[in-house]
């Protein structure tokens, strides 16, 4: 039993994501507890990193007990690289960002009219060869616009030219799309729970598709998305005579254009689209966590309006909040009004600009000043 059982559900559960560009959500849980013991050294303190289904999802998964597992995947842009993937059981968390991810681009230069989730459909395939029945697929972070063609692939599928030849990679290759042949796809996947999270409900075409809206993220000029988004526009109509109506519709489906369309690959897997940040809380175990906590500590490097929009402070609030607990707050920056705060159930927030007003020394500085902030978080609500 826990320090915070014994203490009958009085002790401190930190749950916050990343601190995106210099913090991991393990590096943030550990400098929260250490800023708290400096106040109260015998907190009862729980850490449970959290994420929303983007990068450092599987880290959360691994901090949470999950195995880690690897394996050597085709990367964004064809060149081989080491991903992980999470397993417990026959549960698995795959990230797709760990193949094919921004991070995954050989020295940072973007290829976004060619880069490939090929290799996030091979993690997959390694997900299934490890013996997952239940998959959660998070998705974000992705240095790809190719609606999951890529992953498609790799799993069996066929995407052909006019001439019965495979199209290039990426999502510029899919402007030569004639023909789909999914009859080649691993049939285990049909007996697989494969689950889509993320926390972008995008559709896959249009104004506000994948093309549009991420692309510019990921290196596309504006004629760069207006040919990635008539390509997965004939993609998603190659599909729809592939797979029927079921293809046409899902291209409109919420969570269609996620991580450059991958979400619209997913779905034609069967895959159950559910908001990234309740996914891994139920994934990580949060609510008997939060059994034992009358105070939780959320946070990730920005506190600002997407917050509200599925991110991963907000889920664990909401969580928090409906099981009548305490929610405070750190992040780097603040731009989220107390009413605001309030109103997604979290009472105080604490950013780490207020110790360091300046932004390139507040990120260098992250671990130290988190450390101060959580001393006086500490002293505000556990003295």
């Amino acid at each position: 039993m826990t320090q915070a059982a014994r203490n009958g559900g009085r002790g401190v559960l930190i749950a916050a994501d990343k601190f995106k560009g210099s913090l991991t959500a393990v590096q943030v849980a550990e400098r929260i507890a250490a800023g708290l013991r400096e106040v109260v050294p015998t907190a009862a303190i729980e850490s449970l990193p959290v994420a929303d289904g983007g990068d450092g999802t599987v880290d959360a998964a691994v901090a949470a007990g999950f195995a880690r597992r690897e394996a050597r995947v085709t990367g964004p842009t064809g060149r081989e690289v080491t991903a992980a993937f999470a397993l417990r059981g026959e549960t698995a968390v795959v990230e797709m960002a760990e193949a094919s991810g921004l991070q995954r681009l050989p020295d940072g230069v973007r290829a976004p009219l060619t880069a490939s989730t090929y290799g996030s459909g091979e993690l997959l395939r390694a997900a299934l060869d490890a013996g997952a029945r239940t998959i959660v697929f998070g998705v974000g972070g992705s240095a790809t616009t190719d609606g999951g063609a890529g992953m498609l692939t790799a799993l069996g599928a066929r995407f052909l030219d006019a001439g019965g030849k495979p199209v290039g990679p990426g999502g510029g290759g899919l402007a030569r799309l004639a023909h789909a042949d999914l009859s080649g796809l691993d049939t285990r996947l049909s007996s697989v729970g494969l689950v889509l999270a993320s926390d972008v409900d995008n559709p896959l075409t249009g104004p506000t598709g994948a093309a549009a809206v991420y692309g510019p993220q990921k290196g596309a000029s504006a004629a760069d998305v207006a040919v990635l988004d008539a390509a997965l526009g004939r993609y998603a109509a190659v599909l729809a005579d592939a797979a029927g109506l079921r293809g046409a519709a899902l291209a409109s489906a919420a969570g269609a254009g996620a991580a450059g369309g991958i979400g619209y690959g997913a779905l034609l897997l069967g895959a159950r689209f559910r908001p990234g940040i309740a996914v891994m809380l139920d994934v990580l175990g949060f609510s008997s966590a939060l059994e034992r906590a009358s105070l939780v500590i959320t946070g990730e490097g920005s506190l600002d309006a997407q917050t509200l929009h599925g991110k991963a402070p907000a889920g664990v609030a909401a969580a928090a909040r409906a099981a009548g607990r305490r929610v405070v707050a750190v992040c780097g920056r603040l731009a989220l009004s107390p009413a605001d705060l309030r109103a997604a159930g979290i009472s105080h927030a604490y950013p780490l600009t207020d110790l360091e007003p300046d932004p390139a020394r507040c990120i260098a500085q992250a671990g130290p000043l988190l450390q101060r902030t959580a001393a006086r978080l500490a002293t505000a609500h556990l003295s």
